[in-house]
């Protein structure tokens, strides 16, 4: 390692190779938190060819690395593990360009998902992606991870938004596919192999996102219903209604809801009695007018047929945000709730009523002390569950049970925070052994010396 570092200390200036105490605890795990460690070295490369140099020399030593974006993953898959060097692309960002006529944007991998959303906006145009971490995220780690968030019910998952990209391979190769066309049928689409793969096929550099017009009008509602089934009948519905201006069903069971409003004191129920399920839409237009005319009609006629059975619509921008603070007050219950199995998983939506209800049934009878919790964007299939009893000795237990339930159900067991370390060894439950057979092959293909965030996914 010290011929290597010797190396690495003559390609970087001091500032991008850091040792031991030097190295901020702040690289030493994500947002998931498992397992700090701190990393052999910290390498923070200024642009692609660094990286490409700093990947050979890692390679030809067959030195370990983990990638590093924003941090803001939930699936340990950039924390380091013991040995490796942690790759840091925070210095490598920034618009390179915006193009109106074609409605893309290209930014360097660290480039903050916000500072392309408002970029964007600067330009009468709108960035499809979107979560709440949008201020800390790299748009080269959403690329990685395939993030997810709140518009995919309209717009897809962040591999629906990609043209094109750059990555560098473990052994230096930089694949410039920076294709810029939404066809382009010439060959393999390259992109594909990195986006989603969590780094452990390439680093992605640079990106080429598809951009969408920005839309005049945004309509959000607060809805109650009674029981799964009706979710499921209005999502059908809306959909015919209401079209592609469908961008968001987000629904909140009663036991989610409830302690979100115990424990951020400045959020309030705006209704008067409690119900089963609560349902935030959102629906956007270019007609401010017309589409708040179709959009409240709608809500109005599936009020008249009891499939809705109370509706509150925002009046304001500000009542929309107290809509969505409910919604996202997971942050707020995370903070308080102790040690808790925090799950993202997918399900289709005939099965994903029944589930939940087996989920609580079994959890409560194994565990004493069992609060479920569960919210999700449903629209798009994904659900997610937050599980805990207080007591940390549980926590890994009830993550097993709920990821074999996952597979019980032919559900996947990561809907949008990715596999990385936290569930690898679930992989089983949502892949077959022929596809995780083809996942090895590409990764050693790509990687022969395994150096490119070993360990995560498979």
């Amino acid at each position: 390692m010290d011929n290597l570092i010797t190396r690495l200390s003559a390609l970087l200036d001091p500032s991008s190779l850091l040792l031991g105490d030097d190295i901020s605890e702040k690289y030493h795990a994500d947002w998931s938190g498992v397992d700090p460690c701190q990393p052999a070295a910290l390498l923070k490369p200024k642009n692609t060819q660094q990286l490409s140099e700093i990947m050979a020399l890692c390679h030809e030593y067959a030195q370990p690395v983990v990638v590093q974006g924003g941090l803001t993953g939930l699936s340990g898959g950039a924390t380091p593990q013991a040995g490796e060097f942690a790759i840091s692309l925070e210095r490598m960002q920034g618009i390179e360009e915006i193009d109106t006529t074609a409605m893309t944007i290209t930014a360097q991998a660290g480039t903050p998902l916000q500072v392309l959303q408002d970029t964007a906006a600067e330009h009468d145009l709108f960035m499809p992606l979107d979560l709440g971490a949008r201020g800390s995220c790299n748009i080269g780690g959403n690329v990685a991870t395939n993030a997810g968030g709140t518009e995919v019910l309209r717009y897809g998952m962040t591999r629906s938004l990609v043209l094109g990209l750059e990555a560098v391979m473990a052994d230096g190769t930089v694949i410039s596919a920076m294709n810029k066309m939404v066809k382009n049928n010439s060959g393999y689409d390259l992109k594909h192999l990195f986006i989603g793969s969590e780094g452990t096929l390439g680093i992605v550099t640079r990106v080429v996102v598809q951009l969408q017009p920005k839309l005049r009008s945004c309509h959000t509602a607060l809805c109650t219903l009674e029981d799964y089934d009706s979710v499921t009948q209005l999502l059908g519905e809306l959909k015919r209604s209401l079209g592609a201006g469908l961008t968001g069903f987000e629904l909140m069971w009663d036991n989610y809801l409830d302690k979100v409003l115990e424990v951020v004191p400045d959020l309030q129920n705006p209704f008067a009695e409690s119900h089963p399920f609560y349902l935030l839409l959102e629906y956007k237009d270019s007609d401010e007018v017309a589409g708040a005319e179709r959009f409240e009609s709608a809500l109005f006629s599936h009020l008249e047929a009891g499939l809705i059975t109370d509706a509150v619509i925002a009046q304001s921008h500000k009542d929309a945000e107290r809509f969505w603070q409910i919604r996202d007050g997971i942050g707020e219950l995370l903070q308080v709730l102790g040690p808790v199995s925090n799950q993202d998983v997918s399900l289709s939506l005939t099965q994903l009523g029944k589930f939940t209800e087996d989920l609580e049934s079994r959890l409560k009878a194994k565990y004493a002390d069992m609060d479920v919790l569960m919210f999700g964007h449903i629209g798009d299939n994904n659900l997610h569950v937050v599980a805990y009893t207080g007591r940390a000795e549980d926590k890994p237990l009830i993550n097993t049970d709920i990821m074999l339930m996952i597979g019980e159900y032919a559900g996947a067991i990561t809907a949008e925070h990715g596999v990385g370390v936290n569930k690898r060894d679930f992989l089983d439950q949502s892949r077959s052994p022929e596809e995780i057979a083809l996942m090895r092959t590409l990764k050693h293909a790509m990687d022969p010396k395994g150096v490119l965030n070993p360990g995560r996914v498979i």
